[in-house]
């Protein structure tokens, strides 16, 4: 007969059988897990002398002791301290290998246009090594409306190539309709206009690098970044809230794996347009 109780009911681990098994997982930077005491959500920040640091969507940190008690999508865990990693070859932000003592070449004729300053400064954060070795240049637009202005200015050539990046380029929008004028244009071969499909640069950081599960949506007709400033909760009064408020969006993005896909191609596809040799 089988005695289902076992034969030393006072054997150690008799209260576990049956119990699943809790798997330990590596608190590694940007990693999103859920307090399970208290509901508190946030990436990991920093893993330090056995204790977790967790920052929130609204910014907020706090401090847990490494072990159990910790939510990944709903399911219990055991956070433990990261592995220690091997020195190796270095990486820029936008993964490409970083080439050591490699002093910024002397900026090209050619240009890569965005629309803003927050389009240029997420960019710079991330493509901006790579940029300083191929010598390129990011300036902003302050909207693609001003780009026939500019083209007539200073026109294009196979040696001063325009790469423009636009947001919201999606069919039937306004922007759209000037990237395929100058398509047309005389200035066409010269100039490569490609975008992302967001309202707004902001939308390009994923929801997993600030802590959220999506981004709120905004009813038309309310402006989308004061929109977004009170789904959050944070100031947005004035100029000053909204500039506040990126950089805080901004300083959440470490690597080119913290934003999304739609922009990270059409950046690249802008690098390889104006660094090409001249044909």
């Amino acid at each position: 007969m089988d005695d289902r109780y076992g034969s030393d009911v006072l054997a150690t681990g008799w209260r576990d059988r049956g119990k699943k098994p809790v798997p330990d997982v590596a608190a590694e930077i940007d990693l999103v897990v859920e307090v399970a005491s208290d509901g508190f959500c946030g990436a990991v920040t920093r893993v330090q002398g056995g204790n977790v640091e967790l920052e929130d969507r609204l910014g907020r940190k706090r401090l847990f002791p490494l072990g159990g008690g910790f939510l990944i999508d709903g399911a219990a865990v055991r956070l433990t301290p990261p592995a220690a990693r091997q020195q190796g070859a270095k990486r820029t932000a936008s993964g490409s290998f970083a080439i050591a003592d490699q002093r910024a070449r002397i900026a090209l004729p050619s240009r890569i246009l965005v629309e803003g300053r927050h389009d240029a400064e997420l960019v710079e954060k991330v493509w901006g090594a790579d940029l300083r070795v191929e010598g390129v240049v990011v300036e902003y637009l302050q909207g693609v409306d001003l780009l026939d202005e500019l083209l007539a200015e200073e026109p294009p050539s196979a040696t001063r190539r325009y790469g423009v990046l636009v947001d919201h380029l999606v069919p039937g929008s306004k922007e759209s309709r000037i990237a395929d004028a100058v398509a047309r244009g005389p200035h066409g071969r010269h100039v490569k206009i490609v975008g992302h499909p967001f309202v707004d640069v902001w939308q390009c950081v994923t929801p997993r690098a600030l802590g959220i599960r999506a981004w709120p949506e905004i009813p038309r007709g309310i402006d989308w970044k004061t929109g977004i400033c009170r789904a959050f909760g944070w100031p947005h009064e004035t100029q000053a809230d909204t500039a506040r408020a990126w950089q805080h969006i901004l300083s959440k993005v470490r690597t080119y794996r913290d934003l999304e896909p739609a922009l990270l191609g059409r950046v690249e596809e802008l690098i390889d347009f104006v660094t090409a040799p001249a044909s």
